[in-house]
């Protein structure tokens, strides 16, 4: 017997009544996915009941078409009609499920970098031992950045700072020392300040960056000894660290400072043991000790261009770098996580 259009016909209405049967019983999503797929699916139903039409004459294939294209529209139509129920009645049980009367969620609002937060507790710190905080130019001219801290033009220091030039007299400062000259231009002492900012060296590795933060502090009075540099270096380290740190002072060498010492404190990761656990500490490398800061008594040379007297008067300066403190005092392993600006990490600060 011999298919007519209209046994194809009758068939695809069949189909509808069948999926609107079906679809009667659909209460969630991943049900009104599976009968879609069923039904309207490259091999569905309705594509099955479509093939059937190769076997019909051709003056009635456009009966069956049509009749097969209808089909179509209202299958697409009744599921989008149940899509909108479903998601009209989980809207609906959503809301009987909220409570108006309960406080709202507070959205995260920020918080200070954790570069910020250290330079604020350190320049606090240092507020309250009686210095002041100054500030000035992230671009120096070689005068400010050299020459007045003991660095001529010929000095083998110069090497060491890698510096980033923008002309052959004025360069992207290498420290904020040259704000120790700026302040002792325009005051006379007694004196103690000291003096955050951004500064500028041609590094970029894992350990160094291009730009980074420090803190250059100095004090000038008479009779300043050495002495006074060892006890306002342990208040400070005892203050941001705990009073349990341990401090020592290497010999070493600035060019702007005679005699010049190395900070180091007792490693705040392994306590000081060179383990952690039974591994090798990495920060200190099983020593016990981390490099925190440089200092020195101010050369009598940097008072010269100052037009301070090196017989009347004597200070001391130091310089820290803050990624250097935030890294020890938070624990922090990878220095470039201060910079890559990852909400997860800065939203333990907050």
């Amino acid at each position: 017997m011999s298919l007519s259009a209209q046994d194809v016909v009758q068939r695809i209405e069949n189909l509808v009544q069948e999926f609107r049967n079906s679809l009667d019983q659909v209460s969630v999503f991943e049900d009104l996915e599976t009968l879609r797929v069923e039904y309207l699916g490259r091999k569905g139903k309705l594509a099955q009941a479509m093939t059937s039409m190769r076997d019909l004459d051709s003056s009635e294939r456009p009966a069956a078409g049509k009749a097969a294209n209808k089909a179509k529209e209202e299958l697409n139509d009744l599921l989008e009609g149940a899509k909108h129920a479903l998601e009209q009645a989980e809207r609906s049980n959503r809301l009987a499920q909220f409570d108006p009367t309960l406080p709202g969620r507070t959205p995260w609002q920020g918080s200070l970098h954790p570069v910020t937060r250290v330079t604020r507790q350190i320049c606090e710190i240092f507020k309250g031992l009686g210095f002041e905080v100054v500030s000035g130019p992230e671009v120096e001219n070689d005068f400010y950045n050299f020459e007045a801290l003991n660095i001529p033009a010929d000095h083998p220091a110069r090497d060491m700072q890698d510096t980033l030039y923008i002309s052959d007299s004025v360069v992207l400062r290498t420290h904020t020392s040259p704000l120790q000259v700026r302040t002792m231009q325009k005051r006379t002492p007694p004196v103690a300040a000291i003096a955050p900012g951004k500064v500028y060296r041609r590094d970029a590795d894992l350990t160094h960056t291009p730009m980074f933060h420090q803190i250059e502090g100095f004090l000038v009075d008479r009779e300043v000894s050495m002495a006074d540099l060892r006890g306002t270096l342990t208040s400070f380290v005892h203050q941001i660290f705990s009073p349990d740190t341990r401090v020592r002072f290497r010999p070493s060498f600035f060019p702007f400072t005679e005699p010049s010492a190395e900070v180091d404190i007792s490693c705040v990761m392994c306590g000081g043991t060179g383990r952690v656990g039974n591994s090798t500490c990495r920060v200190c490398k099983e020593t016990g000790w981390v490099e925190i800061l440089g200092c020195g008594m101010i050369d009598p040379a940097v008072f010269q261009a100052v037009d301070y007297d090196p017989d009347q008067y004597t200070g001391f300066a130091f310089g820290l770098g803050v990624e250097r403190v935030a890294m020890l005092k938070y624990g922090i392993g990878d220095l470039r996580l201060f910079f890559e600006n990852d909400l997860r990490f800065l939203r333990q600060f907050g």
